[in-house]
């Protein structure tokens, strides 16, 4: 797939949460074919303290308004630069990278699991899924009520569990623990979150028989496998996670002895 080096519009930039905020981005022209499970890398300008791009999954996709939307969680200057970004100003992106999901077969019962700010590309997959006729069932795992994100937007794709740590709303405990997944089989997993989580999701699927696919979250500099830091072992030998992933099926990954979280 052909990569672009675009300049992107900002329509809108607010926070969801005190950690995280969506910017959505508007291209000059029309958008490139995008798929879920892709990211982009964004040029961080007026930071002098940010000499590479970040790598940010993409959200959420609007061909028709030819607009995309990236979940962002703060975690440096870079992020606190692009969370102040205003109305109008421009964002440079490399983009599509990375490879998708996997699609399902028509009658396979599929759920998408997700983690704090990991929830990121389950969105625009769910909805990817929904308009081919699928009905995906969605687990989400917070800290707390006050970290929940995009709740009514999950809630439009399909049925919304919910776990906390705290127990404030859903069940209490962790995504693995939730009682969703002992109440009912699942023939496909997605999953992207804290690397604990979705080695605890992977443990559990291998446990049961059930095909799972999981976005990791690597450190990548480059986006096109050069400079090596996001390298992961795999069954394969070492694969780049920006150019053979970011998603990996399970079976790919040395996780089956795993510890749990």
């Amino acid at each position: 797939m052909t990569k672009r080096i675009e300049d992107f519009t900002v329509t809108g930039n607010r926070f969801i949460n005190k950690d995280i905020f969506l910017l959505e981005l508007q291209a000059e022209g029309k958008l490139a074919d995008l798929k879920p499970g892709q990211f982009v890398q964004v040029r961080v300008d007026g930071s002098p303290e940010t000499f590479l791009r970040r790598p940010l999954s993409i959200h959420d996709a609007d061909f028709e308004r030819n607009t995309i939307k990236l979940l962002v969680q703060l975690a440096g200057k870079g992020t606190e630069t692009l969370s102040r970004l205003q109305t109008g100003r421009k964002l440079n992106l490399i983009y599509p990278l990375g490879n998708s999901f996997t699609i399902p077969e028509q009658d396979e019962k599929i759920l998408l699991i997700g983690g704090g700010c990991g929830v990121a590309p389950l969105l625009f997959l769910g909805k990817h899924l929904k308009s081919l006729g699928h009905s995906p069932e969605i687990l989400l795992g917070f800290r707390n009520r006050e970290r929940m994100i995009e709740y009514d937007e999950y809630m439009s794709i399909g049925p919304v569990s919910l776990a906390t740590e705290d127990g404030s709303v859903g069940e209490k405990g962790f995504v693995t623990q939730h009682s969703l997944l002992a109440g009912k089989r699942f023939n496909r997993i997605y999953c992207c979150g804290p690397d604990r989580m979705m080695k605890a999701v992977a443990q559990y699927a291998f446990a049961n028989g059930i095909s799972c696919e999981v976005s990791l979250e690597n450190l990548m500099a480059c986006g096109f496998g050069a400079c090596l830091c996001c390298v992961v072992d795999t069954v394969d030998g070492n694969q780049c996670t920006c150019i053979d992933g970011p998603v990996f099926n399970i079976n790919k990954l040395k996780w089956q002895n795993s510890e749990s979280a």
